[in-house]
C-alpha cells in the first residue's frame, strides 16, 4: 500500500469518526431537553409544595418536609446529570 492510500483511509476513519459522534452529539442534546423539560415540571412543583409549606402552620408534619426535600434533591441530580452531558 502506497503513502497516498494510507492517508486516505486515516482520514476516511477519522471522517467516520467525526459523522458518528455528530450523531451521538445530537442525541445527547435531545435526551438532555427531555430531562430539562422534566425537571422544569417538578421545579414547578417543588416551588407550589414550599409555597404550600409556608402558608401553613408553621409546624408542617416532617412527612411534607420529607417529601418536599426529596423532590428537591431530584431535581439537583438532574440537573447534574444534564450539566454532565453538555
Amino acid at each position: 500500500m502506497n503513502v497516498q492510500n494510507e492517508f486516505e483511509k486515516f482520514r476516511d476513519g477519522l471522517l467516520q469518526q467525526r459523522d458518528e459522534l455528530l450523531v451521538q452529539l445530537n442525541l445527547a442534546k435531545l435526551e438532555a431537553r427531555e430531562e430539562w423539560e422534566k425537571t422544569e415540571a417538578k421545579l414547578e412543583e417543588f416551588k407550589a409544595k414550599l409555597e404550600t409549606l409556608a402558608g401553613e402552620a408553621k409546624e408542617a408534619s416532617d412527612d411534607v418536609w420529607s417529601t418536599a426535600k426529596l423532590l428537591g434533591e431530584e431535581i439537583k441530580s438532574a440537573y447534574d446529570r444534564i450539566r454532565s452531558r453538555l
